[in-house]
């Protein structure tokens, strides 16, 4: 399934970007050669097919850039953190440079980059997807009842829902659960580890999705903040009943590829 596109987020700020099609400078059909932008962290870890920095993952062209020191040490944090990290200023300008080089949609391969989601499509005229967040208050809107996977729960707290238009009062409804810190997925990933047991850092993952299940039983849908969860979407629906949900199939960066509907 394919979610609906991503419209002007719900918040009391203005909408860091609007509907595909909806802004007549970022409309139009695509260029040939245009292809998906993905603003990558710096890293070296396994990246199997599913994983956004793997190059067969989405049905569309990709082109990936990577910015300089942006490493999962100094994205994954807390919000005020990453704030003073200082690294919104090279997304942006790496942003820019995808979209000169022809880039019809920009995303990024990490989802704790929604609190940048407001600069980064500033920054650009096409579309910008900063995280799988962003999905959030559509799903809710549609009255689905949507949790969130993430590799650090402890990290991913409610200023990251709140940047991505889920409203204040409805942050605390929102279960969220994380891969267990000590676990292969948890610690390769983070600890930016270049190989790992892939056959446990599956297990691993699938398991934090059953245990937000047990937690949770109302869910119906579960959100993957992380972009490295979607290579196991299909066992953790098996394994909990629940449909799940990431980037691969967001209708805004699909859409200017004819790939949307």
């Amino acid at each position: 399934m394919r979610t609906a596109s991503i419209r002007a987020i719900h918040a009391p700020a203005a909408p860091v970007f609007p509907a595909v099609g909806a802004c007549p400078q970022r409309g139009g059909p695509r260029e040939a050669g245009s292809f998906l932008g993905i603003l990558m962290l710096q890293t070296r870890f396994p990246r199997p097919p599913g994983d956004i920095g793997h190059p067969a993952s989405f049905a569309v062209p990709t082109r990936r850039v990577v910015v300089e020191g942006a490493t999962p040490q100094r994205v994954v944090r807390d919000a005020a953190e990453l704030r003073a990290s200082g690294l919104v200023a090279r997304f942006a300008a790496a942003a820019r440079r995808l979209e000169a080089e022809g880039a019809a949609a920009i995303t990024t391969s990490c989802g704790f980059l929604v609190l940048f989601q407001r600069e980064l499509q500033e920054a650009v005229r096409v579309p910008l997807v900063a995280s799988s967040l962003l999905m959030l208050p559509p799903l809710l809107a549609a009255g689905r009842h949507a949790g969130v996977l993430t590799v650090s729960a402890q990290r991913l707290g409610p200023a990251y829902l709140e940047a991505a238009g889920v409203p204040a009062d409805r942050v605390a409804a929102i279960p969220v659960a994380g891969i267990a810190p000590d676990s292969v997925f948890a610690t390769t990933v983070l600890g930016d580890r270049p190989d790992w047991d892939a056959g446990q850092a599956a297990a691993d993952v699938v398991a934090a999705a059953v245990r937000l299940r047990q937690r949770a039983p109302g869910l119906d849908t579960l959100v993957l903040e992380c972009t490295n969860l979607p290579p196991y979407a299909s066992r953790i629906e098996q394994a909990t009943g629940l449909q799940t949900v990431s980037l691969l199939q967001c209708e805004t960066l699909l859409a200017p590829f004819g790939a949307g509907g």
